[in-house]
């Protein structure tokens, strides 16, 4: 298999892997636990990794881009009880592909930021949720554990320190709701996948009710390489307020869909230029820049934005997951949100009343409107749905759910309102 590092700028997960490299011996090779191990053997203190990792600008890669050093200082260290540490690959969200290729090809990485995270926050127990659909990536996660156990860098005492961690790996079932972190506690407990009211938040709530830290896969896999190159020269990587590289998975109409590890602040017009531009020479026209819940942006208006959390807040979306669809110009917008309504309408949980009703209704109407029954005063009543389930919900999929509707009627008013007078779509060379 070919290297993958062309696909990059100046990659730090996915650095030099190429499918059959994964291994603990090849991990080593590359420097791999090199910063567990110095942390054990110099006796760096946690408050100093955690002051590293709030230096170091990196912020939650799952979605909400919380800094992680501030989220690990919530963790009572001095808590008497058993405390926990959750990984969040429970990735379902549509567009988003990067944390199983992390356990995919660099599982190591996220066992030896896990480790590093169970040290800084004095955990013992940690388990790694990983979603129901990609069975042999957990497989692969599971072997990368059993090398890990064996050399020493899990379990008791480990490489002779008094620092002991366990680390479990807890396959899914697939439901798109156990991405939302309180909901994947549930799961991981035993019961029914549906998000808690918060507060009281895990971090002084979670895991059987103990003091929990939850953070992305691509978030703890980055820990080992911000102690490895220093914590300046990672935030130096990206741009302020947005350190370090992200993994981007970007597909749809390009000629090279996949996963680009990239500095954040790197241009969109970058990513387009290494995903080997728009396929088939088709214009780009809209962009869905974080992942599906994000809010669509013109592709005229994404070719301007540079790809870190404040410049696509600024163009009226969100970065989220890094999951980037690019759509053509023979896209049909209404098409493209009954599809992500008809998701959000099978995806909700039921427990909120707003999201529960309010997503069937919506992709009901929307699916009116797609197939010419439509009438001009459906999208005021769609966005007036929509914003009456935005907030009003104990998780953020009501908002995952409203979001698109909102941004796709202002972003491509036009094509709703053709559909409704002409009964039939905008654009006649839809594929």
């Amino acid at each position: 298999m070919t290297s993958l590092h062309d696909r990059h700028i100046n990659p730090l997960i996915l650095k030099d892997l190429n499918g059959e490299n994964w291994h603990l011996a090849d991990y080593v090779k590359r420097g791999g636990y090199s910063a567990l191990r110095r942390i054990l053997e110099e006796g760096i203190s946690p408050e100093q990794i955690i002051a590293d990792l709030k230096t170091s600008g990196l912020r939650g890669r799952g979605g909400a881009g919380f800094p992680t050093g501030l989220k690990w200082s919530f963790m009572p260290r001095q808590y008497p009880g058993q405390k926990y540490l959750v990984c969040n690959t429970d990735e379902g969200e549509p567009g988003t592909f990067k944390d199983r290729d992390i356990i995919r090809y660099n599982p190591h990485a996220l066992i030896e930021g896990m480790a590093i995270g169970a040290y800084a926050m004095g955990i013992t127990v940690g388990y790694n949720y990983i979603h129901g659909e990609i069975f042999q990536e957990y497989l692969r996660f599971e072997e990368a554990l059993e090398e890990a156990r064996a050399a020493g860098f899990l379990g008791d005492n480990i490489m002779g320190s008094q620092f002991s961690f366990q680390l479990h790996a807890h396959h899914g079932y697939g439901a798109y709701i156990c991405g939302e972190e309180t909901a994947l506690l549930e799961s991981l407990e035993g019961k029914k996948g549906q998000p808690r009211f918060k507060p009281p938040f895990p971090a002084s709530f979670g895991l059987y009710g103990k003091p929990t830290t939850i953070n992305n896969t691509e978030t703890f896999a980055a820990v080992p390489f911000i102690l490895n190159i220093g914590a300046e020269n990672y935030m130096g990587l990206g741009k302020p307020n947005n350190g370090g590289t992200k993994i981007f998975s970007i597909s749809g109409d390009v000629e090279r869909p996949g996963n680009y590890e990239v500095p954040l602040g790197t241009p969109f017009a970058k990513l387009m230029e290494l995903a080997g531009g728009m396929r088939g020479g088709k214009k780009i026209k809209a962009v869905i820049p974080g992942g599906s819940s994000a809010p669509v942006v013109r592709g005229d208006v994404m070719m301007q934005t540079d790809l870190d959390y404040d410049s696509i807040a600024k163009a009226g979306s969100m970065l989220g997951s890094g999951a980037v669809i690019v759509m053509d110009e023979t896209r049909c917008m209404v098409k493209s949100l009954l599809r992500l309504s008809y998701f959000y309408y099978e995806e909700s949980c039921g427990q909120c009343t707003p999201c529960r009703e309010g997503t069937g209704w919506m992709y009901r109407m929307v699916h009116r409107i797609e197939h010419g029954q439509g009438r001009p005063e459906d999208m005021d009543l769609l966005n007036s749905i929509a914003d009456n389930i935005q907030g009003r919900t104990i998780c953020a999929l009501g908002d995952a759910a409203a979001m698109p509707v909102r941004a796709m009627i202002k972003n491509f008013r036009e094509e709703f309102e053709y559909h409704i007078e002409h009964k039939h779509c905008l654009v006649p060379t839809y594929l």
